[in-house]
């Protein structure tokens, strides 16, 4: 698992919570909690890091973070208005400043022409309020999920940073 990964991000964000006196949780589905192992790689993350629902199977993203059963029905669990709901839902229910969620097609199959394998939908939640950010990464399914790792934290950086 911690090929691909770059720490250097983690270790990035860690620092940046602690000092801005933040914290953060995290929704994954096709990266499996990949996402949480990177931040609890880095020593001191147990002050920043509250934890996440890795939600790979629709009845979890429903029952467990509050996705509603229309946005899976007619939206689809690779969308924004679900990868919203991830994020807003953890953020919630853990209590934390800011909240990242991951739904995605890693492959190699489960693509379409609509959702190609490699389409990663990416939500962001903070006091600011919520957003969705679309992503289509290349490879095979490890790396496709070492880059939406990556992005994710990168995301969460970001949103610590504004």
């Amino acid at each position: 698992m911690g090929e691909g990964i770059n720490m250097t991000t983690a270790e990035k964000l860690v620092k940046v919570l602690a000092e801005k006196k933040l914290t953060c949780a995290t929704a994954e589905s096709c990266t499996g909690g990949g996402v949480g192992y990177a931040i609890t790689s880095v020593s001191g993350a147990s002050a920043v890091f509250w934890g996440g629902v890795i939600s790979y199977d629709n009845s979890v993203k429903c029952g467990s973070l509050g996705v509603s059963a229309v946005i899976l029905e007619t939206k689809g669990a690779v969308s924004p208005e679900c990868a919203s709901a991830m994020a807003d839902g953890v953020r919630q229910r853990m209590g934390t400043d800011l909240a990242v969620s991951i739904t995605g097609i890693a492959g190699p199959g489960g693509g379409s022409a609509e959702k190609p394998v490699g389409l990663v939908w990416f939500g962001v939640a903070s006091r600011s309020g919520v957003r969705a950010e679309k992503m289509i990464f290349s490879g095979d399914r490890d790396a496709v999920r070492s880059s939406a790792i990556e992005h994710a934290l990168q995301l969460l950086l970001k949103e610590a940073l504004a």
